[in-house]
């Protein structure tokens, strides 16, 4: 799996995260969707990667700087064609070593609380992550699961 920079202008990527975002809609009230459009995406702030594998698109994720020492974990998807073939897990485990490359302390991360999202959060804790409370612009919300690891 190569896991690259992307710009956030192909075909493939585009329909990934529309995926994503109709993944939320369909799981999540409209406002307890935390998720980034392709716009949002682009803010400088936000480094987004795609996983590719033989020409085909596996997943993606983004990483958000909150201030020097803290990351939020963002838009992170597995195409719906490749799930359950470790590209979550490659893909975050990708993002954390950037956070620590970076000299983040912490990186947390917004997930929803609905049973859609139990896998995500299944995967969150075997890396480490603690509920916590809500950082950054967010508010408490039932919606929403809040999660963060010290690195």
């Amino acid at each position: 799996m190569q896991i690259k920079r992307d710009d956030l202008t192909g075909k493939e990527v585009i329909q990934l995260i529309g995926e994503h975002l109709q993944g939320m809609a369909q799981n999540s009230p409209p406002e307890s969707i935390h998720a980034l459009n392709i716009e949002g995406l682009k803010k400088p702030e936000i480094t987004f990667w795609s996983a590719w594998e033989k020409g085909q698109l596996l997943g993606c994720g983004a990483l958000k700087e909150l201030d020097q020492f803290h990351g939020e974990i963002k838009s992170m998807r597995t195409s719906s064609l490749h799930l359950r073939k470790g590209v979550a897990k490659t893909v975050l485990q990708f993002i954390i070593n950037e956070a620590k490359n970076r000299g983040y302390k912490r990186v947390s991360l917004e997930t929803g609380s609905m049973d859609a999202f139990a896998p995500a959060r299944k995967l969150y804790l075997n890396f480490g992550f603690k509920y916590c409370g809500p950082f950054s612009d967010y508010i408490e919300d039932p919606n929403s699961v809040f999660m963060t690891m010290k690195l």
